[in-house]
């Protein structure tokens, strides 16, 4: 059985994109698929290495009954490219970054979330607005919808 490697993306990897790796992994898992899956998250910048989920985003989570514990933000890499069937990024900015940190996308894995959805654009970035609901509301119809494109 082949597994799907997926790598999600954001700036510091405190809020979105961990967001969006639990959100998948527990969608899989209740789908029956987690056999089927390997799935981590990081980010663009080296601002938050080493620091664990922003807390709102852990409440978000944990309010949704999702566990991030032991998470802590690290650096995509180039190397990240070679290991991963889809590096999937949060928005444009991030797409730009992940392009340059990878040298490019030549097997065209590089991918925005919400362009899985009927509303393609980019995951709200709670770190500005404040807004976690809207940001789980992304992730979720995002991971749903990704989930449903493999």
């Amino acid at each position: 059985m082949k597994t799907t490697s997926i790598l999600f993306v954001c700036h510091g990897n405190i809020c979105r994109s961990p967001m969006a790796e639990f959100v998948m992994k527990d969608i899989v898992e209740k789908a029956g698929l987690s056999a089927r899956f390997h799935i981590e998250s990081a980010a663009t910048s080296t601002e938050e290495i080493g620091n664990e989920v922003y807390p709102p985003a852990r409440r978000k989570l944990a309010g949704h009954g999702i566990s991030c514990k032991g998470k802590t933000a690290r650096q995509m890499t180039a190397t990240d490219y070679g290991r991963f069937d889809l590096l999937i990024g949060m928005d444009t900015w991030n797409i730009r970054n992940m392009n340059r940190i990878c040298g490019g996308d030549p097997e065209g894995k590089i991918r925005k979330l919400m362009d899985y959805t009927r509303r393609p654009g980019d995951v709200a970035d709670p770190w500005y607005t404040g807004d976690f609901e809207a940001t789980w509301r992304d992730v979720l119809e995002g991971c749903t919808a990704l989930l449903q494109s493999l």
